[in-house]
């Protein structure tokens, strides 16, 4: 078995960005400036008048929804100002999309509860437009943030902003992305006011176990797999992992909180090393404090051994599972358990997703399809490694 840590000297790999994005997903700024004034002026009052101008379409757009930058300025009680906006947008069934559905609105109805209800800093959300008519997709449009995001490519583990970091100020961003954990999931009442959020087939009257948002979690992994791989290869590791996964399931205790679900670095923009805007909440789901842990540390873990595969230090001190358990634990007195069930879940999850994106550059002929479809999981060998129980050890890290 390949080592996570296997520092053997490999080709370069590809843009990922780029090879999970088909060409068809981008769209003409220009059409697009005309088309958003069009629909600005039809939600607006009368006498708006709004003007679009400065439509990007961000290169680094990523995997699922569609991301467009634009400003515009419209009047509003007499005072007319500019406003930077952001139109997230889902994708066409034509461009093999990651996920398979994408509730926009729920998103747009999550992010402004969680404004309303914690002090987690996400975007001011303006509107929901549930019809494809005016930008042939649903979407919703938030307000334009400033700052600093760790960066997928290259990963921030090595040659970024983060990783040139003073380890004070690296110290600094980790522990202010965990309380936003610990904000978050302090929410009270989170199944009554994300009740959109609540699992299929279970009574509205009764408060979510935790156990019981988990057992739903995995359940609908189960049938996002079966979703993903049902117009491709199967993946004889992801199913070895999902039976896995339902055999040591954990039975946490206490209510269900609500859980990001994304819950990564790089979906935070920063300022001077702090969460200025929490960013993409389409995995929100109510369940285990520990699901949001698990991602947090398991994604910092996947980017850093790119690094190491590349042969460089990365960032091996940071987002150690016993510092953000700790950190954790000093804000909210909760003590996570089985976090090693927690990250191998969010390894598999990830491979889920990973194994998705390559059917998708394999559809639009970016890619050849490998001889052995686990070739199609980017972190295939720490996989292995952790549902053989060797990860952890190989690379000197106790939980």
């Amino acid at each position: 078995m390949e080592s996570p840590l296997d520092t053997t000297p490999r080709e370069p790999e590809p843009d990922y960005s780029e090879i999970a994005r088909p060409g068809e997903s981008r769209k003409d700024p220009e059409q697009l400036r005309v088309r958003l004034q069009e629909w600005l002026d039809s939600i607006l009052e009368s006498d708006a008048a709004p003007e679009v101008t400065a439509v990007e379409v961000p290169a680094a757009n990523g995997m699922s929804n569609e991301t467009v930058l634009f400003s515009a300025t419209w009047s509003d009680a007499g005072q007319r100002s500019e406003h930077h906006l952001v139109a997230r947008i889902a994708p066409s069934a034509s461009a093999v999309p990651i996920f398979p559905t994408y509730d926009l609105d729920r998103q747009y109805q999550v992010m402004r509860a969680v404004a309303e209800h914690s002090s987690v800093p996400v975007p001011r959300v303006y509107w929901s437009e549930t019809s494809t008519e005016p930008l042939g997709g649903e979407f919703f449009v938030m307000e334009r943030l400033d700052g600093d995001v760790p960066p997928d490519v290259m990963p921030y583990t090595f040659g970024s902003w983060l990783s040139e970091a003073a380890t004070e100020d690296q110290r600094r961003l980790q522990d202010t992305s965990v309380h936003v954990l610990t904000d978050l999931h302090a929410i009270p009442e989170p199944d009554r006011r994300f009740a959109l959020l609540r699992p299929a087939g279970t009574d509205p009257h009764t408060p979510l176990t935790a156990t019981d948002g988990l057992r739903a979690h995995i359940r609908e992994q189960r049938n996002y797999y079966e979703w993903a791989t049902g117009d491709g290869p199967r993946s004889p590791l992801i199913e070895r992992g999902l039976d896995w996964v339902e055999a040591n399931m954990p039975a946490p205790a206490g209510p269900a909180v609500l859980c990001w679900g994304d819950s990564r670095i790089g979906n935070i923009m920063y300022r001077d090393f702090a969460p200025a805007a929490v960013l993409d909440w389409e995995m929100a789901a109510l369940g285990p404090r520990e699901l949001d842990l698990g991602w947090m540390i398991y994604l910092h873990r996947f980017l850093d051994d790119l690094a190491s595969l590349a042969g460089l230090p990365g960032l091996p001190d940071f987002m150690r599972p016993a510092d953000v358990v700790a950190e954790y634990r000093d804000h909210t007195g909760h003590d996570a358990q089985d976090i090693e069930f927690y990250t191998l879940y969010a390894a598999l999850r990830h491979a889920v997703v990973m194994f998705r994106v390559q059917t998708r550059t394999i559809a639009f002929g970016q890619a050849p399809a490998p001889a052995d479809p686990d070739d199609m999981i980017l972190h295939r060998a720490s996989l292995e490694a952790m549902l053989d129980g060797t990860y952890w050890s190989g690379i000197g890290v106790q939980l």
